[in-house]
């Protein structure tokens, strides 16, 4: 198949681009010819090009910056839609709705719709009507909420099928009024072909002592997660005076002065791909407790998956589907949205090797067997065959 993909992300700046890109480069793997469009790096004119793993790049020029460089440029906009006019396509997968995906997929699809084109289109964030955009700190942000929401929803009926990454999306769309039959549950992937060092060296690396009680955080906080996890960190760290904590990566939440000052919490900012594989592989295991919102229900905590195929215990609340498939595999610690119980599944972790290690065999099995990228790129390839039949 001849395959578009359209993504809101600055490439290789994280978010939904990954979750693109893992798929584009096994279905190219399986013989698929797929070109990913999304945002250069720093173009304001002009596309770089490059072939990658198989998989045709382009990153297309953007006139803002910050989170306006994330799909709402009319210029990135118009130069995608004339670039999708010069081929035909059998598949065009816009990953979300953004102006800068949503509308060039359309078109893409239209223009090709009697030659059998077929448009998909994914969710995997609650952004509008009551989910992150309400989490967001800034006032231009909240403000947007209402244009989020309009482009999130206004164009579902129109795909003829949808990938979602949750229940909490596939029952919105059913709202929505997309056919049931057209939805399809696709959660996020994990590269289970990575080389792993043992705790041990990775922990001579960090200067972490081998017999230390490490947990660690990765990535962005919203305010309510984050609250649960401060709350979370200041019971921990009465409870066990000698565990330590690592925030890692450009969090973006306020943490508080007893937190911040505390001897066993360290901040390390952005670190190296290198310093942060060390960090998880170092580590008892990752607390990502998600408060029980909207947002918390409809996406899928992302920064988990890693852990899970370098086979590292992780500590999460009962909100979204994550959870309840790590809990019915025994392949994470499950709390409540409560902090004392959240410190209750690190205690367990600190008090017995043998449980973290039994913890950590079955997530690498989840990893594996459920969740690695190949197996669910299967599941994509014959969700395009089934919208074309």
């Amino acid at each position: 198949m001849r395959i578009l993909f359209l993504n809101h992300n600055v490439g290789w700046r994280g978010g939904t681009f990954f979750r693109a890109y893992q798929f584009a480069r096994h279905l190219a793997g399986r013989g698929h010819r797929v070109t990913l469009m999304t945002i250069s790096q720093s173009r304001r004119v002009g596309c770089d090009r490059e072939v990658r793993e198989g998989v045709e790049m382009i990153y297309t020029p953007d006139l803002l910056w910050g989170v306006g460089r994330t799909g709402w440029d009319p210029w990135d906009t118009l130069v995608r839609c004339l670039l999708v006019r010069r081929e035909a396509w059998d598949i065009v997968h816009a990953w979300d709705c953004r102006p800068a995906v949503i509308l060039p997929a359309i078109r893409a699809a239209r223009r090709g719709h009697a030659a059998g084109t077929r448009l998909v289109l994914d969710w995997c964030d609650w952004w509008g009507g009551g989910g992150t955009q309400r989490e967001r700190r800034g006032l231009a942000q909240r403000a947007m909420a209402p244009l989020e929401t309009w482009f999130e929803e206004a164009f579902r009926t129109r795909a003829d099928a949808s990938t979602v990454i949750s229940r909490a999306l596939l029952d919105r769309a059913i709202k929505l009024g997309v056919a049931p039959e057209t939805i399809h549950l696709l959660p996020q992937g994990c590269d289970v072909t990575g080389a792993h060092i043992s705790r041990e060296a990775a922990r001579a690396r960090l200067g972490l002592r081998d017999d230390a009680n490490v947990l660690i955080g990765i990535g962005t906080l919203i305010k309510s997660d984050a609250a649960l996890l401060f709350d979370s960190l200041a019971l921990l760290f009465a409870r066990f005076p000698d565990c330590r904590f690592f925030l890692i990566g450009n969090h973006r939440a306020q943490v508080p002065a007893a937190i911040r000052q505390s001897r066993q919490f360290t901040e390390t900012g952005f670190v190296s791909e290198e310093t942060l594989r060390d960090y998880m592989q170092a580590c008892d295991g990752l607390l990502t407790p998600l408060a029980d919102t909207l947002a918390g229900r409809a996406r899928w905590p992302s920064k988990v998956n890693p852990l899970l195929a370098m086979g590292r215990a992780v500590i999460l609340t009962r909100v979204g589907d994550l959870p309840v498939l790590l809990d019915e595999a025994g392949a994470a610690l499950v709390a409540r949205c409560d902090p004392a119980d959240v410190v209750e599944k690190a205690g367990l972790l600190f008090a017995s090797p043998g449980l973290r290690e039994a913890y950590e065999g079955r997530a690498r099995q989840v990893a594996r067997d459920v969740l690695a990228w190949p197996r669910l790129t299967e599941q994509l390839e014959q969700i395009y065959v089934t919208c074309q039949t």
